[in-house]
C-alpha cells in the first residue's frame, strides 16, 4: 500500500470552529482541499501556528457589487481586482457579485461580459447572481434555464429602481420560473409608489436636505414591501431570500411567515447595526458617505435587528458592498438634493470584523452563529455547500485565521478597496482576520498580499432547492 501523499499544508493547533463544535485541533490540506482534521497531523510541506488564534471558514459574501455596468451614468468603484483583494484581506474566501440586466437587455449577454470582467482579476473564488430587469419571453424562456445550468442559481428582482423594477405580474412570473428551476430569488423589498410619492412631496416642498433620504424610503414601504414578496411566494410555492433587511417591521413580517412554515429566508448587513439615520443628517454632504438603500434607520431600530439574528430571524450577513468615490456621491455639487446621491456603500473588507467585534466579543452570537451567518448559511441557501461555507473533510481549504484580541481602529487607509473613504471610519473594532486561506493557498499574511489577479475561479452553483415540476396547490385546486 502506498503512503498517503503529504500535507501541502497543516495549521497547528488553533481554535477550529466546526459545524458543531469548537475544537483544539489540526487542519490537514492536501490538493486545495481539506483532507484531515484531527490532533497531531503528520508534518506538512508548509506549517501555520495557530495556537491561540480562532480558525474560522472563510467567509462567504453573498451580496456584493462589483465592476458592475454605470448605473446612472456612473459605475462602481471597484472592479474584481480591488473588490476580491479587499474582500480577502477582510478574511473572505468567496464572492457572488451580481450581473445586472436592465430593460432591454441580454441577460445572457451581461453574464458572458461579467466573465470576461472576472476572469483576468479575482482573487478569490466568485459566482454570479443575475438581476432580472426584463423578463421577457426569451429571458425566461431560454436565457435564464440555460445560466442556472451553467451554475448561476440565483436570481436577484427589484420591487423599485427605475429600469430595474418589476411589476407584481413580472414578479410572479419568475417566481414560477425559480419553481420549476430549483433557483433562489432574492428581493429587494421596497415600496416603489411611497418612494416616489414621498420624494415628490419633499422636492416641492424643498425638503433636499440628507435627512430626507431616510424618509422618503420609509420603513412602512419597507414592511408593506416585504409582505408583498412574501404573499407571492407563498402563492407560488416557492422560497424566496428578502435582501439588505433594515427595518424592524420587515423583520417582523419574516418572522410571521417562518413561524407558519413558509420556506422564507433573510439577510441584513452591517450597516443596519452600526450606522444609523444620524450618520446621514449631516449639515454639509458628509453624510452622504452612509446614503444607501434601504437607509439605515434610526438608532432605536438596531435591537430589532440583532433580535432577528439572535433568534433566526435573519439567517445570512453580507455587506451589499457597492462603492463611489465621494465625488460621485456628491457630483452636484453642495445642493446636491438626497434623491441625486448615488445608493450604496463599501463595506465588504469589513464586513467580518464589525459582526465579530460586537456578536462574538460583545457576548451576543456564538462562534458557530457568526461562522454560519457569514459563510455556512449563504453557502447552503445559494447552491456552494457542501465544497464551501465550512471546515470539513472534503470542503474547499478556504480559511480565516483570526486574532481574536486584536484591537483595530478602522481607517480606510487600512483598507484595500479602490473607493476614497469608509463609512465606518474611526470605529473601534476587537477581533481581526490575520491569514486567509483560498483553496489551500495562503493569500493574505497579516499586511502581505500573496494573491495574483486572475488566481479565483468561477464556481458553477448547484441548484438549491429540488425543481418543482407540479402545479402548486392554487393552480391545481
Amino acid at each position: 500500500m502506498m503512503p498517503a501523499k503529504p500535507y501541502d499544508l497543516v495549521i497547528r493547533r488553533g481554535r477550529v470552529v466546526l459545524p458543531d463544535a469548537t475544537r483544539q485541533i489540526d487542519i490537514g490540506v492536501r490538493d486545495g482541499v481539506i483532507a484531515a482534521l484531527g490532533p497531531d497531523l503528520p508534518e506538512g510541506k508548509h506549517e501555520v501556528a495557530a495556537e491561540g488564534r480562532i480558525v474560522l471558514p472563510g467567509g462567504v459574501d453573498s451580496h456584493c457589487h462589483m465592476d458592475q455596468q454605470p448605473w446612472e451614468g456612473k459605475a462602481t468603484a471597484d472592479d474584481f481586482n480591488t473588490g476580491t483583494l479587499s474582500a480577502m484581506c477582510g478574511g473572505t474566501t468567496t464572492v457572488v457579485p451580481f450581473a445586472m440586466q436592465m430593460r432591454g437587455q441580454s441577460l445572457r449577454d451581461i453574464v458572458e461580459d461579467y466573465h470576461e470582467r472576472a476572469r483576468p482579476k479575482a482573487h478569490i473564488d466568485y459566482g454570479f447572481h443575475l438581476i432580472v430587469g426584463d423578463p421577457s419571453a426569451e429571458v425566461l424562456g431560454n436565457e435564464i434555464p440555460q445560466l442556472i445550468a451553467e451554475g448561476c442559481t440565483s436570481i436577484k428582482i427589484y420591487l423599485t429602481y427605475d429600469g430595474l423594477k418589476l411589476d407584481d405580474y413580472e414578479v410572479l412570473n419568475v417566481l414560477d420560473l425559480a419553481r420549476a428551476q430549483g433557483a433562489m430569488v432574492m428581493v429587494h423589498a421596497e415600496n416603489d409608489a411611497c418612494i416616489r410619492w414621498l420624494t415628490e412631496k419633499f422636492i416641492a416642498a424643498r425638503k433636499t436636505e440628507l435627512r430626507y433620504h431616510e424618509k422618503a424610503h420609509s420603513a412602512i414601504g419597507d414592511r408593506e414591501a416585504t409582505f408583498r414578496a412574501i404573499s407571492l411566494s407563498e402563492l407560488i410555492e416557492t422560497p424566496i431570500l428578502v435582501s439588505h433587511v433594515a427595518a424592524g417591521g420587515a423583520v417582523e413580517e419574516i418572522r410571521r411567515a417562518k413561524a407558519r412554515g413558509l420556506p422564507i429566508y433573510a439577510e441584513t448587513c452591517p450597516q443596519y447595526l452600526f450606522l444609523s439615520a444620524e450618520d446621514i443628517d449631516t449639515h454639509d454632504l458628509s453624510g452622504s458617505k452612509c446614503v444607501c438603500t434601504p437607509p439605515p434607520r434610526d438608532k432605536s431600530n438596531q435591537p430589532a435587528i440583532w433580535a432577528g439574528i439572535m433568534d433566526g430571524t435573519l439567517e445570512v450577513f453580507s455587506s451589499d458592498h457597492s462603492p463611489w468615490h465621494y465625488a460621485d456621491k456628491i457630483a452636484g455639487g453642495p445642493g446636491t438634493p438626497f434623491h441625486r446621491i448615488p445608493n450604496g456603500i463599501p463595506g465588504v473588507e469589513t464586513r467580518l470584523a464589525l459582526l465579530f467585534s460586537a456578536g462574538v466579543n460583545g457576548g451576543l452570537i456564538s462562534l458557530q452563529k457568526f461562522a454560519d451567518l457569514t459563510s455556512g448559511a449563504p453557502a447552503r441557501l445559494f447552491g456552494l455547500a457542501p465544497r464551501k461555507g465550512q471546515i470539513a473533510v472534503g470542503a474547499d481549504a478556504d480559511i480565516a485565521i483570526w486574532d481574536p484580541d486584536r484591537s483595530v481602529t478602522i481607517s480606510n487607509s487600512l483598507l484595500h478597496h479602490a473607493t476614497d473613504y469608509t463609512p465606518y471610519e474611526g470605529q473601534v473594532v476587537k477581533g481581526w482576520p490575520v491569514m486567509t486561506i483560498s483553496r489551500g493557498d495562503i493569500v493574505w499574511d497579516d499586511g502581505k498580499i500573496l494573491a495574483e489577479p486572475g488566481r479565483g475561479q468561477f464556481i458553477a452553483r448547484e441548484r438549491p432547492f429540488p425543481p418543482q415540476q407540479g402545479l402548486s396547490k392554487v393552480l391545481a385546486s
